[in-house]
């Protein structure tokens, strides 16, 4: 159970979830929940800053789980890091159930604030006193986290500018829908009891207000019960105060299996600028749903078609802050890994080599997976489950798929094209198809370099079937035992499926069921601020055609 009392830095609110708090269906509104955690969150920074501090952001916001009237939330929000004159605070939402004393895990997110001077008077907030080792861990994550925020919009552009998107959705496909339909516009004057100790607009009131437009939004999709999941970021362009009137405009951008991405934009006008239809953008959003039906069973939403250039804009774009979105989960928080190695066992490797070659092929059988990038002859697609991340690069390669297997299922040759394999050697060669290697990985994010210990099991073609399987998944072998030089790592699933396209040329696909230890070398590539799957795509494909160029074909 969480202690009740406020850790020294720490600002703590209590509420007991009212029927006013509720929404139809006897739930906490995300919205009246996005209030109480920028003010706690605004309580914080101005503990730390010890001047007032307004909103600048909040972002990075996760939906656990959802709280019902009648239990008790408590918030918990600290800064982790303090800049010039902004900080980050951290929050947490705990649910508990005053009947059981059952608690859970609610609501995580970030927020920025900017203390606001005296007068002339410059700021120059005091760093924060470091007093546990996670606390460290969050300091160092909070300048990781803030590099991202800062590079976001660049790295937005980036994707939009480089990624075709050639998504055969564009093509008139059965069951799919416009979101014309989606649109909605509110408004709202505020009064005094929606202005903050400023004077200006409370930036949880105008959140909530933006929550219920996007909500309306998701609602005209689903046909159900929408439920906010997630929110790339609130950001605050400008004030507003009481007096002004705030124009509400949410539409639906794209959607993904079982979710919608929801953009929302307001707009504030005084007086004279609401005769003359001269807005200020104060506020942008991006609002992630997932929805239930009447028998609480999750929604399917329908795949989008795009139809004005507006619709196209709004579609790619949802495309690509998801890839952010992904990339951003590593730099949230980081997760101590939990060992799932597989013992090997020489006496049951029949059944470990089955069960390793039956994973890769169910990771790749799964649905929901979403083109994230569209590269020559690279595509990228990404799968998300749960608290689960799976990589898919798909390459086409003009060799023959007999030698793309014969060069892939010797991990011997990684490092010559892999810039992250920095060594790859045959531990015990278990069978003719399936070897145990030890390997060693480059250095991410100034961390110790990460070792492995995997098995690869390799098949060959059956009468009913051309594909070439690569498995590949870690074991724990005695004879190896970590090293303190390394930070022993894990590969849960992973490996290549190579299909003939035709007698000279393949498709190579490369999977990944991302662990914690993978996902650093994956994070920056799938959030688009880098390129490291792509430049390794690109080199595996020059090897295997150079290798079939230089004649090894005639040495197999």
């Amino acid at each position: 159970m969480e202690q009740t009392m406020a850790a020294p830095g720490e600002v703590l609110m209590s509420q007991a979830v009212q029927p006013a708090h509720a929404d139809s269906r006897g739930e906490l509104s995300a919205g009246q929940l996005l209030k109480w955690m920028d003010t706690t969150a605004c309580l914080a920074a101005e503990k730390h800053a010890g001047i007032s501090c307004v909103t600048a952001s909040m972002d990075d916001i996760l939906f656990e789980d959802t709280a019902r009237i009648g239990q008790i939330i408590t918030i918990r929000a600290k800064v982790t890091r303090a800049f010039s004159t902004s900080m980050e605070i951290s929050i947490k939402v705990i649910v508990q159930d005053k009947f059981t004393g059952a608690e859970k895990l609610l609501c995580v997110a970030f927020s920025t604030f900017v203390a606001k001077p005296v007068g002339k008077e410059k700021v120059h907030l005091k760093p924060v006193l470091l007093q546990t080792e996670q606390e460290q861990v969050e300091h160092n994550l909070a300048s990781e986290r803030r590099k991202v925020r800062l590079q976001h919009e660049n790295t937005f552009n980036s994707i939009m500018k480089e990624s075709r998107f050639d998504d055969p959705i564009y093509n008139d496909e059965e069951g799919t829908v416009t979101t014309m339909g989606t649109s909605v516009q509110s408004i709202e004057l505020v009064l005094p009891p929606h202005a903050n100790h400023h004077g200006n607009t409370f930036g949880g009131q105008i959140m909530a207000w933006m929550e219920t437009v996007a909500t309306i939004s998701a609602s005209r999709l689903c046909h159900g019960h929408p439920f906010l999941k997630s929110v790339d970021m609130f950001k605050f362009r400008g004030s507003s105060t009481i007096g002004d009137r705030l124009i509400f405009n949410a539409i639906v951008n794209n959607t993904f299996q079982n979710s919608v991405e929801v953009g929302v934009r307001v707009e504030a006008f005084d007086c004279q600028e609401w005769a003359e239809g001269r807005g200020r953008h104060i506020n942008s959003a991006f609002l992630i749903y997932h929805a239930v039906d009447d028998q609480e069973e999750i929604i399917t939403f329908p795949r989008i078609q795009p139809i004005s250039k507006d619709d196209i804009r709004r579609y790619q774009g949802a495309i690509a802050r998801r890839r952010i979105r992904l990339g951003r989960k590593y730099v949230i928080s980081q997760k101590k890994a939990v060992p799932l190695n597989t013992q090997w066992d020489i006496s049951k490797k029949g059944s470990l080599s089955n069960a390793n070659v039956e994973a890769l092929k169910t990771l790749a059988s799964k649905s929901g997976w979403e083109i994230t990038s569209t590269l020559d002859k690279i595509k990228i697609y990404t799968l998300e489950e749960q608290d689960a991340i799976c990589v898919k690069v798909e390459k086409s390669v003009g060799s023959p798929a007999h030698m793309a297997y014969h060069l892939l299922s010797d991990f011997t040759k990684r490092p010559l094209w892999d810039p992250h394999y920095i060594s790859c050697e045959v531990v015990d060669q278990v069978s003719e198809d399936d070897l145990i290697y030890y390997i060693t990985c480059s250095v991410v994010n100034g961390d110790r370099p990460k070792d492995f210990v995997v098995l690869v099991s390799r098949r060959k073609p059956l009468k009913a079937d051309n594909t070439y399987t690569v498995a590949v998944k870690s074991v724990s072998l005695p004879s190896v035992p970590p090293s303190p030089q390394y930070i022993r790592s894990e590969v849960i699933c992973a490996g290549f499926l190579i299909r003939a396209v035709d007698s000279s040329s393949c498709t190579v696909a490369y999977l990944n069921q991302m662990s914690d230890s993978i996902l650093p070398y994956f994070a920056g590539n799938i959030g688009g601020w880098s390129k490291s799957i792509e430049e390794a795509a690109a080199a595996c494909i020059k090897f295997i055609e150079n290798a079939t160029h230089d004649g090894l074909k005639s040495v197999l």
